[in-house]
């Protein structure tokens, strides 16, 4: 299937992506991710689109976004249609299409998970709709033995069984071992590449399935990229993303993209439960994952195991129960203070519904401020300082100072200097919500 690109997804593209459409890449500054991040508040704050950049006004409105994006770079970056026209006929020609944030047609898993952290474009080769289907993530190393390839591929042959799609980042080894097994069961499989989309989308093993609608090819990056290490560790949480649940079947300890990634979902994300490989030989990887929280495959060698696997984890996720995190209004800290709900601090003087939970029990640090997130978004309906936010945790002004320095760091809101300190959401970007 191929899609009209809109006009919001042609600025986009301009603005963000290498188009590489010759043997050597593109040599345009584009934009980084927070780069484009920043100009879309921008935009939203003029209440314009992407797609005004490529307007008679265009340059007047480059001009306006100055103080994010220097005006001439803009300028450059927006004239680049004809170069932008070559790629659009070369991935039509090998049936790949294109979507951005901007489209409905965008993965709603990725918009509404990861909100800005979605990749500004997305390309593919094969039916979008399974990218909204969810199923198991299957992650692993490159090199394994052939007992573990084998275990990987009857772990996509049960999902298939079960009616469950496979998610993979389509490497070699434990990746491509998961679709092999999935696909020749009569299943699907969805995977998200950091590189060589062109050339996987051509392939003769991939052809059948991706016409039977079987096969979803997916990457953030130029279908022409090479292998980069550091966006072969950025789709990572792409893959979690989609999935329902996640199953590590092999990882190094402490270095590698697999670790990184399953650690990354483990003690940051929380997207998805995350289970490694119980059966064979002992991992040194595996076990210490399970000491961040990984939990171990369920015996049992069958289909309905993980079909109930997925269907529990499809029910956490619809009410609003996600891994790692406590759904409860408050906690109880170290020194006993307790964080109210947004509406009981702001809407009543009383402490009516704090429920005290010892952290100790209930998880770590990181699981702590995940919630102490939530709380803190919810106070922020309106800007508000860092006292009234400490008065409405009830926490002191030091801790309170702590979360949010690292709220605007990892940009989960805005610091504002102007009237006043204060702290608010950030704007919304273009069908990130």
């Amino acid at each position: 299937m191929q899609f009209e690109v809109s006009g919001n997804t042609n600025a986009i593209l301009m603005l963000t992506a290498p188009l590489i459409v010759g043997r050597r890449g593109a040599d345009a500054d584009v934009l980084k991710p927070r780069e484009y991040n920043a100009l879309a508040r921008r935009l939203h704050e003029l209440k314009r689109e992407p797609a005004d950049l490529l307007s008679e006004e265009g340059a007047d409105l480059a001009e306006e976004c100055r103080n994010v994006v220097p005006a001439g770079r803009l300028r450059g970056l927006v004239e680049r249609g004809f170069l932008l026209s070559q790629a659009i006929d070369l991935w039509h020609s090998r049936a790949i299409w294109v979507v951005s944030r901007a489209d409905s047609a965008y993965p709603s898993r990725l918009r509404g998970r990861l909100k800005e952290k979605a990749p500004p474009v997305l390309y593919g080769c094969g039916d979008p709709a399974l990218l909204d289907r969810g199923g198991l993530a299957v992650v692993g190393s490159r090199k394994v033995d052939d007992d573990l390839l084998a275990y990987t591929e009857h772990v996509g042959e049960l999902a298939a069984r079960s009616g469950s799609s496979v998610l993979s980042g389509a490497a070699r080894g434990v990746d491509q071992a998961a679709m092999r097994g999935v696909l020749e069961a009569g299943g699907c499989s969805v995977g998200v590449m950091a590189n060589g989309l062109e050339r996987a989308a051509l392939q003769t093993d991939h052809r059948i399935p991706i016409q039977e609608e079987r096969l979803t090819l997916v990457s953030p990056f130029d279908p022409r990229a090479g292998f980069n290490a550091g966006n072969a560790m950025a789709r990572n949480k792409y893959i979690y993303a989609l999935a329902d649940a996640a199953l590590v079947v092999n990882s190094d300890y402490n270095k590698g993209g697999t670790w990184a990634g399953a650690v990354e979902q483990l003690e940051k994300l929380h997207l998805v439960p995350v289970y490694v490989r119980s059966a064979g030989s002992k991992s040194i990887g595996l076990e210490e994952l399970k000491k961040r929280g990984a939990k171990p495959w369920p015996s049992g060698d069958r289909a309905d195991v993980v079909e109930g696997l997925l269907n529990e984890a499809r029910q956490g996720a619809a009410n609003g129960v996600q891994p790692g995190r406590v759904k409860t209004g408050s906690f109880a800290f170290p020194d006993a203070a307790t964080v109210r709900e947004p509406a009981a601090a702001f809407g009543n003087t009383g402490s009516e519904g704090a429920i005290a939970i010892d952290t100790r029990e209930q998880g770590s640090a990181d699981q702590l401020f995940a919630e102490v997130k939530r709380l803190v978004l919810d106070l922020l309906d309106e800007p508000r300082g860092r006292d009234e936010i400490a008065a409405a945790l009830s926490v002191g002004q030091g801790q309170a100072d702590q979360w949010l320095k690292r709220m605007v760091q990892e940009e989960i809101i805005e610091k504002h200097t102007k009237p006043r300190v204060s702290y608010a959401r950030p704007a919304n970007l273009f069908h990130t919500e």
